[in-house]
């Protein structure tokens, strides 16, 4: 039984299963507005324009966290100019418990 969906989540669509955890964005407060594009059951597919309005969702906040640290090097040649700079994303781990 292949059973997914298309979600839009902050500007950004997220392809998830059921019973799976997904990385987004940073969201701040625990309610999660998402949004589902798409919604495909065994052979089924429904399409929204642009949203499906009869779609129940529900996701779970498990916890914040930080990704992995990246780092940036600006360099100007033959000018002496070097800097380096880094940071971490902040991220919030959803669980998708149910999707129908």
């Amino acid at each position: 039984m292949t059973k997914y969906a298309v979600l839009k989540i902050k500007g950004t669509q997220y392809k998830v299963l059921e019973g799976e955890e997904i990385l987004v964005a940073k969201l701040g407060d625990t309610k999660v507005q998402a949004d589902m594009l798409l919604l495909v059951e065994d052979d089924k597919v429904s399409i929204g324009k642009p949203v499906l309005k009869a779609s129940n969702l529900k996701l779970k906040v498990v916890k914040e966290e930080k990704g992995e640290k990246i780092t940036v090097f600006k360099y100007k040649a033959k000018s002496r100019y070097r800097k380096k700079t880094g940071f971490r994303p902040k991220y919030t781990r959803l669980l998708v418990e149910k999707i129908s």
